[in-house]
């Protein structure tokens, strides 16, 4: 103890400030990169199995008579046009995961040139540089691990419009769900489904997706 004490002492200001700024960053990217493997890391996106209000027992208002609240419709365009902040693919540059690991950077960088006897403003300027390069570096990284992630998920916005076929009977609308299976995105799938008609859809028949509510597509006869 009275080493590290003598240490730090020796230490000057600049290096001590340094110092303060590498060892804390350091650690939280550490954490950071635990959280990861260990699946600790949520981006805040919305949750798009939600279904609640699938059967209009939310009290939602449903103007178009569809059987779905006017306002969930809205939330799920709005989740699927590219609106929500927490869609794949965008390029953001200022998260804490990379301003973090600038500071890291920038702050060993910055003490290994300072000790080894460059200038201060020599050594904090390569520093900078440094962490400025890792950090776009890992905003390239996080963009191009959204992107495969988004480019192997099913977007169930894409069945729209396409022809499925009832596996488990469709009940009548609002009464319940059923299931259909159908090729999307090059796979054979089965999906939750709700029937935007009164009369019930029975095993093997075909229908066409309408519409997309949570996890759940809405189908009507073919």
């Amino acid at each position: 103890m009275q080493g590290m004490q003598d240490w730090w002492a020796s230490l000057s200001d600049l290096m001590r400030v340094l110092y303060c700024i590498a060892i804390p960053s350091t650690l939280i990217l550490v954490l950071q990169l635990l959280l990861t493997m260990i699946g600790g890391h949520a981006d805040g996106g919305v949750d798009v199995s939600d279904t609640s209000g699938i059967d209009g027992l939310d009290g939602g208002l449903d103007l178009d008579g569809n059987g779905i609240p006017d306002t969930l419709e809205t939330d799920i365009s709005q989740m699927a046009d590219g609106g929500n902040p927490a869609d794949f693919g965008n390029f953001k540059l200022l998260t804490v995961q990379t301003i973090v690991t600038f500071l890291a950077v920038f702050g060993w960088v910055s003490i290994i040139c300072v000790s080894s006897g460059l200038a201060p403003l020599g050594g904090i300027a390569i520093g900078a540089l440094c962490g400025a390069a890792m950090m776009l570096l890992v905003a390239k990284l996080v963009q191009a691990s959204r992107k495969l992630a988004e480019n192997g998920a099913i977007n169930l916005k894409n069945a729209i419009g396409e022809t499925a076929t009832v596996y488990l009977t469709v009940p009548p609308k609002n009464a319940g769900s059923g299931k259909i299976t159908m090729q999307l995105q090059g796979r054979f799938c089965e999906f939750d489904a709700v029937n935007a008609g009164a009369q019930p859809l029975a095993t093997g028949s075909q229908v066409v997706v309408t519409d997309v509510i949570g996890d759940s597509l809405v189908v009507e006869s073919a």
